[in-house]
């Protein structure tokens, strides 16, 4: 997720500007969390999945 849709509840201002103390928080933790953070779980086990059929499939294929 990124803040830049996203709307500060204590200031009503875009996060992305930082503009009160909820907002700079709010901010710095969205950005310390790194790029999988904004996978939901279902998405995570999607792409499982369809990484285990691949290399189902890569197996099925070998023999």
């Amino acid at each position: 997720m990124t803040c830049d849709r996203l709307v500060c509840a204590n200031c009503a201002g875009p996060v992305s500007e930082a503009r009160c103390a909820v907002c700079r928080a709010q901010r710095e933790r969205l950005h310390r969390q790194g790029p999988l953070a904004a996978w939901t779980p279902a998405t995570l086990l999607a792409l499982l999945l369809a990484l285990l059929s691949v290399l189902f499939v890569a197996r099925q294929m070998a023999f």
